[in-house]
């Protein structure tokens, strides 16, 4: 009788026992689990996907292009823009720019037309009276040659010297193969601007 009691009451024991020990759970006591092994971080736990796991480093492959399988095409220099300081505009007043180029007289400037009858008298008469071989019996001959000086009288109107060179050339004579000489030709410049010639504009 008494071994059936105590075998019942270590029964009892036992279950109760087992009945604590499984509330308690199957898990380490938290003391000894801080005493024991650290604590696992929060980011090991992670699942793998999450922000929290570091991202994978790019391949240089994928960050750079490959330069022999996509060559770059050179870009073509641009041009300056007409507005640009590097390409200055051509300056009429500076030292290096060209002078612009004076109008030619027509060829004819200064050239008298051909006298009337009137003005031819008034031409011979005028040369008659510095020395009649100027005219020499040739009025047709002596109009033409002072039309011609005429124009030189234009063209140099200030060149005394180069005046009578060249009325010596045209006026001349049999006896004066070479003109009539400096003072004649200056009397007849002065016979030609007073009949034939016109005024200088």
């Amino acid at each position: 009788m008494r071994t059936r009691l105590l075998a019942a009451t270590l029964t009892a024991f036992a279950a109760v026992s087992l009945a604590a020990c499984s509330s308690s759970g199957p898990g380490p006591h938290p003391a000894t689990a801080a005493a024991g092994s650290p604590t696992t971080p929060a980011a090991s736990t992670s699942t793998p996907g999450t922000a929290s796991t570091p991202p994978t480093p790019e391949s240089p492959s994928a960050s750079a292009p490959d330069p022999a399988a996509s060559p770059s095409t050179p870009a073509a220099p641009s041009a300056p823009a007409p507005d640009s300081p590097s390409a200055p505009a051509p300056d009429a007043g500076s030292p290096g720019a060209p002078a612009p180029a004076k109008p030619t007289p027509p060829s004819d400037a200064g050239l008298p037309g051909k006298p009337g009858t009137d003005l031819t008298g008034k031409l011979v008469a005028a040369l008659n009276a510095i020395d009649p071989a100027i005219v020499g019996g040739k009025p047709d001959q002596a109009v033409d040659r002072a039309r011609n000086q005429c124009q030189a009288l234009s063209q140099f109107p200030k060149d005394k010297s180069k005046l009578v060179e060249l009325a010596n050339q045209r006026f001349t004579s049999p006896d004066h193969p070479q003109g009539f000489g400096p003072d004649t030709a200056a009397k007849i410049n002065d016979a030609l601007r007073t009949t034939l010639c016109p005024p200088p504009a």
